[in-house]
């Protein structure tokens, strides 16, 4: 079935939208003006990743590591300043790669292959919340499932996953660890986000906020502060999986772990280290 060029328009325009925000406060516009729709998409994601990557990481560890030092992290466990400088070395390197997807995505969305749509009077509200419940349990499903994979499989782990792992203590752990991957397994461990635009109708901009809020999300999960929201996956949680590699692969709550017996919850992780 064709789909109607005036309703792909929308999204072309919705996109072009947010490139002029973001790029025009950012660059000159003979910088950017000149490239193509795509680089410009991907030129407007680089520069909002990184924006969202530093503000997010750096107001979060001067809280917790300064204004409440002692009070959420013991003064011994707060990472060396080494240590978080190669996290956010690792972390930019990776960065031109990490922000090609949601360009690629748009690409997709633009030529109508995605069950994307552009406004909400497209569909009713409950169908456009039901639809986002759906999205948020398939992305949940599968990247629990790309992650264990990661693990799983020996040669992911040894040249992808492993390059996350080299920060395996409270001490090494800090929110600019969350972004500290190897480019392909951070584009591998997002991908379930695009492979879901196929499957559910999605709002376009849900999508884009979905995907930001990844950035935020795993700089929380690395800050190795127990908020213990349940059923909420937080940092308790994943400073676990830091520390033995093989349990809670989850992303925003333990469900999946628990459905599939890789659940370990942080009190009992506590109770086993008291009887060693």
């Amino acid at each position: 079935m064709a789909v109607d060029n005036g309703y792909l328009t929308q999204f072309v325009e919705e996109t072009t939208f947010y490139n002029r925000i973001v790029l025009k406060h950012l660059l000159p516009e003979n910088l950017w003006e000149p490239l193509p729709h795509f680089l410009q998409t991907w030129l407007r994601s680089y520069l909002a990743g990184n924006i969202l990557y530093f503000i997010s990481c750096f107001l979060w560890c001067f809280y917790i590591y300064y204004l409440k030092l002692n009070v959420y992290v013991p003064k011994e466990s707060i990472p060396t300043r080494k240590a978080m400088i190669m996290q956010i070395y690792v972390g930019m390197k990776a960065m031109p790669w990490y922000t090609l997807l949601p360009p690629v995505s748009e690409y997709m969305i633009e030529r109508g292959w995605t069950k994307c749509y552009s406004t909400v009077d497209q569909i009713n509200w409950f169908l456009c919340l039901l639809y986002i419940a759906i999205y948020l349990v398939l992305v949940e499903f599968m990247v629990y499932w790309v992650h264990r994979e990661l693990h799983d499989i020996k040669f992911l782990y040894k040249h992808l996953h492993a390059t996350h792992h080299i920060y395996n203590k409270h001490n090494t752990l800090s929110p600019f660890a969350g972004m500290a991957l190897h480019p392909l397994d951070g584009m591998l461990q997002a991908l379930p986000h695009v492979i879901a635009l196929f499957i559910v109708p999605i709002h376009l901009s849900t999508h884009l906020c979905l995907l930001f809020l990844e950035g935020i999300w795993t700089a929380n999960i690395h800050d190795c502060i127990h908020a213990n929201i349940w059923p909420i996956m937080g940092a308790g949680y994943h400073t676990i999986h830091h520390t033995t590699y093989k349990h809670n692969y989850g992303h925003y709550t333990i469900w999946i772990d628990w459905m599939f017996g890789s659940l370990r919850v942080p009190l009992a992780e506590q109770d086993n280290l008291k009887e060693k």
